[in-house]
């Protein structure tokens, strides 16, 4: 039987339909939030649609079932998208890695010495420095603005946030749904309100009928939507006009400094083109080819990832993959490193950048035991301005 790469797939995420829909693991509270949408907009429409399209217009239910549909198609569009996960180091790049950062100080006359690749990597994207970090589960440099989800395990790029309420990471490949999701559910709030409204003025002037007697025979049949998503879709438009994400505006990555400007690099030049770059842009591909079959080389790159979190560690004794003495494997996916230093992946589309051959001297905690590892950081870092900043 074929086995498909989803169903060895290292993150913490659920694949259904034989992995052509993912998600994430808190799928319980998706149902929550879409039930809630359901439930509102059917009362609306069975009752005061009803009534509103008799007295008033057809199109008052056609348009709130257009409504609702279009935001019940967002939110699944965010739960059901990868969200632009980065594909963790295969075993050929670890094994790349291990041999390059294994040194002999000997000569070949005594054990072999571990030296850590570095933390950072320094490049410039439109003439901005940005510092690439180094992922210790993923084993890659970071593109600029991704993020490492702690509840989904992966690296993702133009990582926004984890929402629980949509069951996934907000990133690169469905933050256009997630913002459409929050802005047609508050347009839809403010459009049920307002026809409730009407509805109640309209049978309070019935013949006969006072405020209490439309209340009486109007109740409120369906919760008033709270006011947090105007104050969400209001706050996700406030960072596209800036051209931020969520991350980025909570860690104050392009705030200003000690009285220096510090310039957006990722910013369009103008909120209206930030606007159309994230309603209108190309829908970015997918990097994870989760329906691919299994290969060996998968194979063993995921049993290199299950012995980094299950065996200890002796430095210069112990090999990733225990690999041999085979020529260095030829890196699709990066250019071509200078020697002492990591591959460099950047893919930030649109803008044009230039890797810098500038690294940091912190280490890295690859397979060096707990103890030592700290020990070393304590020393680094008083010599260090980066510290232990992940």
């Amino acid at each position: 039987m074929v086995q498909r790469k989803w169903e060895i797939f290292p993150g913490r995420n659920r694949f259904c339909w034989n992995g052509r829909l993912m998600t994430g693991r808190d799928i319980g509270l998706v149902s929550f939030t879409a039930s809630l949408i359901v439930v509102c907009c059917s009362l609306f429409i069975a009752f005061d649609g009803v009534y509103l399209a008799r007295k008033l217009s057809i199109a008052i239910p056609i348009i709130g079932a257009v409504l609702f549909l279009f935001a019940l198609t967002c939110l699944l569009r965010t739960t059901f998208t990868d969200p632009g996960i980065i594909p963790r180091a295969s075993a050929s790049e670890i094994e790349y890695m291990e041999k390059l950062y294994n040194v002999d100080p000997t000569n070949g006359e005594g054990p072999t010495a571990y030296r850590p690749p570095p933390r950072v990597k320094d490049i410039e994207i439109n003439g901005i420095p940005i510092k690439l970090k180094f992922c210790y589960t993923c084993r890659i440099f970071r593109p600029p603005r991704a993020s490492h989800c702690s509840f989904c395990d992966n690296c993702v790029e133009n990582f926004d946030h984890h929402c629980p309420w949509v069951g996934n990471c907000v990133g690169k490949r469905n933050y256009r749904f997630f913002f459409h999701f929050c802005l047609s559910v508050s347009i839809l709030c403010l459009y049920i309100l307002g026809f409730s409204i009407t509805n109640l003025v309209l049978r309070s002037f019935e013949p006969g009928a006072t405020v209490a007697t439309a209340l009486r025979d109007s109740p409120p049949r369906y919760p008033i939507i709270d006011s947090c998503y105007y104050r969400l879709s209001g706050f996700h438009s406030y960072l596209i006009y800036n051209g931020q994400t969520t991350n980025e505006q909570i860690k104050g990555s392009w705030a200003a400094r000690r009285g220096e400007v510090v310039a957006n690099p990722f910013s369009y030049g103008s909120a209206l083109r930030n606007f159309l770059a994230v309603s209108c842009g190309p829908f970015p591909p997918t990097l994870i080819d989760v329906r691919g079959t299994v290969s060996p080389e998968d194979e063993e790159a995921m049993a290199s990832y299950k012995r980094a979190t299950a065996m200890p560690y002796q430095v210069g004794q112990y090999n990733l993959l225990h690999g041999n003495n085979s020529t260095n494997p030829t890196h699709t996916r990066t250019v071509s490193p200078a020697p002492n230093t990591l591959p460099v992946v950047v893919t930030q589309p649109g803008h044009s950048h230039t890797s810098s051959d500038t690294t940091s001297d912190v280490p890295l905690p690859s397979e060096v035991p707990n103890d030592s590892l700290h020990s070393d950081r304590v020393k680094e870092n008083k010599d260090s301005k980066i510290g232990a900043a992940v």
